[in-house]
């Protein structure tokens, strides 16, 4: 566990408890933790989060300007997608998993493509959600907290491990508070 670890750990810990609110300021320690911890997982060879990180810091500039220009008294407005949004979200995740990991796994040494990749590309379309202010972003963080758990532990990642139980109980609370706003009309523009 390095020290680089334990800052980003803390960041994203703040960043997490900031979304969950719905506060637009969770954004700059967003930036800053998805930096560090694409050293950390280029060290513990989990490259698909490495890469994910790239990913990451583009969606967070986009989702930090998305939340400034939507932001009211009560935190950013917040919606539920249609069943067709969905069904569309759910089947290309699936798909970007599959074909994601088959190619970690034939083209690198990566020590864990198959639930590498799905952290991956789950995160990516949760953060794509955030970043669009809809509620179901929280059950895909959800996912993502119970595969990321083990397989950090695994990896010797025991702060970011930590981390993510953590974050398990954030989203819980984040899915509770969106889905109350949603409810009293906090609907995204």
């Amino acid at each position: 566990m390095s020290q680089l670890e334990w800052l980003a750990a803390a960041l994203v810990l703040i960043n997490v408890a900031l979304v969950a609110r719905r506060n637009v300021w969770n954004y700059p320690f967003a930036l800053v933790a998805v930096t560090l911890y694409a050293f950390v997982f280029y060290e513990a060879k989990l490259y698909s989060d490495m890469l994910l990180q790239g990913f990451f810091f583009a969606l967070n500039l986009y989702g930090w300007a998305n939340w400034l220009r939507a932001k009211d008294d009560s935190g950013v407005p917040v919606g539920w997608m249609t069943p067709r949004e969905r069904s569309l979200w759910a089947l290309a995740t699936i798909i970007a998993w599959v074909a994601w990991s088959a190619a970690m796994h034939r083209f690198t040494d990566a020590a864990a493509p198959w639930a590498d990749g799905g952290i991956a590309m789950t995160s990516i379309a949760a953060q794509g959600l955030l970043a669009r202010r809809r509620v179901e972003s929280w059950f895909l963080w959800i996912l993502v907290d119970l595969i990321a758990v083990p397989l950090f532990a695994w990896r010797g990642l025991y702060a970011t491990s930590a981390v993510y139980v953590v974050l398990l109980g954030i989203s819980i609370a984040g899915l509770i508070e969106w889905r109350r706003a949603a409810a009293a009309g906090a609907t995204p523009a």
